[in-house]
């Protein structure tokens, strides 16, 4: 009877909580899926509260495999809450007075940062002079009887001297290829101009030394 507020509810929409308890009263949540007693997950779009079978792409969010272009028949559950689900998941929009205990009462810090160093600046606010290495997210690591240590992501798209030498070696080998492709095609149509010179220099001296024709006899 606490749960009839989210029966008929569809994935996306948005659901009070003041008939599930006087603990969740002023609260708003938003359901995001679920799966029913069988483990089979609610798949947005299919306008159903019971199980179906689809042909489903092999990258769609209930496969994790598959090439490009390929599809396998998967069933499903409807987007549409019914008695058959177990589990919900929802978000919370708007908070009531009460605190929801191992929930809203306490804070959980991001395990994890930014790995792209645009997305770091953009975080901390640095301007392109600001080093992004010392700003990273660093989590430490606590074991029980030993050192603890610290681990970070490997910053991706950061611009180092190394990568900026690196980019001017191959900008040199680019050029480098382009010039010796131009003095290959210079020196092939040198050739293919030379040899059609000496084609045509031996044809016009062998139609001025042929035989005048012999007059025929009656």
């Amino acid at each position: 009877r606490r749960l009839l507020c989210f029966m008929d509810k569809r994935i996306s929409q948005e659901v009070a909580m003041d008939d599930c308890g006087e603990e969740f009263a002023g609260y708003i949540v938003k359901i995001t899926g679920g799966h029913d007693k069988q483990g089979f997950p609610m798949y947005q779009g299919v306008l159903l509260p019971s199980r179906v079978q689809l042909l489903l792409p092999g990258r769609s969010y209930c496969l994790t495999r598959g090439r490009s272009g390929e599809r396998q028949r998967k069933s499903v559950r409807g987007c549409i809450v019914d008695h058959d689900i177990s589990v919900i998941n929802c978000i919370i929009v708007k908070r009531g007075a009460n605190p929801i205990a191992g929930v809203t009462d306490k804070n959980v810090p991001a395990r994890l940062g930014p790995k792209r160093a645009s997305k770091i600046r953009r975080m901390f606010d640095l301007d392109e002079k600001d080093d992004v290495r010392n700003f990273v997210v660093r989590r430490v690591i606590k074991r029980e009887g030993k050192k603890d240590y610290s681990k970070a992501p490997k910053i991706q798209r950061l611009i180092t001297p190394i990568r900026l030498q690196r980019k001017r070696t191959q900008l040199k080998l680019k050029q480098a290829a382009r010039e010796k492709t131009a003095k290959q095609r210079s020196a092939y149509l040198e050739l293919l101009a030379s040899r059609r010179k000496a084609a045509h220099d031996k044809k016009r001296s062998g139609t001025e030394e042929a035989p005048a024709p012999v007059a025929a006899r009656l």
